[in-house]
């Protein structure tokens, strides 16, 4: 089982590169990269002159705790993109096209197919993630020599998140075709989003309902949870008014989902993974 698996998730990302997925993908990031630095350069440059101890607000921390926000949307964003191109297809698209049905016999199977995909996407997205990530905690602290106060548990949660975007993907390709399934997962990342940044009005206004509605709907889509818990680890330690500002948001500050997300996570994960299993197994190649 396990050969199988190697075997589907080496197919994978030679079909990742023969499609120049990730070739697309190398020059969105680059694009992203050269604009985060000039823009990190400009917001230090012109905020510098508001630090200092007088100062109500530590201009450095609000300035790289919003740009790492904003660099931590962009990161999920455009893993998004990659995690819907490597496992968006990996039902529907691939069985329209004529490549499954050679690779679910034996001696590979369904369930090989299914795994191997998954682990190939999860994986590639799970270290563009990393990378994209501390190449913007590099970029801000040399703009402006700001540390987040918290690197290791933002990276994890943000690399969760993208996995189980990656299960979302692989879940709709067993129904809907290719484009269908873009489109589809494009419209629950947005919705997410949109929770979250409900969530942290509601927080600021003191309004318990959309606080509520936006924690039971992050609770839905675990991404976004993951990400809102990783906002809110960059700025753990800012207290007083630099803290409350921060915490305003949309890129400086996120809410907590609690204790409960790590273990819910997973169990996600294996509810998702499961349906997909089960529709596949059903469907008829």
């Amino acid at each position: 089982m396990i050969e199988d698996v190697i075997t589907i998730a080496s197919y994978a990302l030679r079909e990742g590169l023969r499609r120049r997925v990730f070739v697309v993908v190398l020059a969105l990031s680059l694009a992203f990269g050269v604009l985060y630095t000039a823009g990190s350069i400009a917001a230090f440059h012109a905020t510098r002159d508001f630090s200092g101890r007088a100062a109500p607000v530590d201009a450095r921390a609000l300035t790289g705790a919003t740009l790492l926000g904003l660099a931590m949307f962009s990161t999920l964003f455009l893993g998004a993109v990659l995690a819907i191109f490597l496992c968006g297809s990996t039902v529907r698209g691939d069985a329209e096209r004529g490549l499954l049905a050679p690779l679910v016999v034996r001696p590979l199977g369904r369930s090989a197919v299914l795994v191997g995909r998954f682990v190939a996407g999860a994986g590639v997205c799970s270290a563009y993630v990393l990378i994209v990530f501390g190449g913007a905690v590099l970029v801000t602290h040399q703009a402006g020599g700001w540390w987040p106060d918290q690197i290791v548990l933002p990276a994890g949660e943000l690399v969760l998140a993208v996995v189980v975007i990656c299960a979302i993907a692989l879940l709709g390709s067993v129904y809907f075709a290719a484009i269908a399934n873009g489109i589809l997962v494009f419209m629950v990342f947005g919705v997410g989003l949109t929770a979250g940044l409900l969530g942290q009005i509601g927080s600021g206004l003191g309004n318990a309902t959309l606080t509520t509605i936006a924690r039971e709907i992050a609770y839905v889509v675990p991404f976004e949870a993951l990400y809102e818990a990783g906002l809110r680890g960059l700025t753990a330690d800012q207290t007083g008014l630099t803290g409350l500002v921060v915490k305003l948001g949309p890129f400086g500050g996120g809410q907590s989902a609690g204790a409960a997300l790590g273990p819910w996570t997973f169990a996600y994960l294996l509810l998702v993974l499961a349906g997909a299993a089960r529709g596949f197994a059903r469907r008829d190649l």
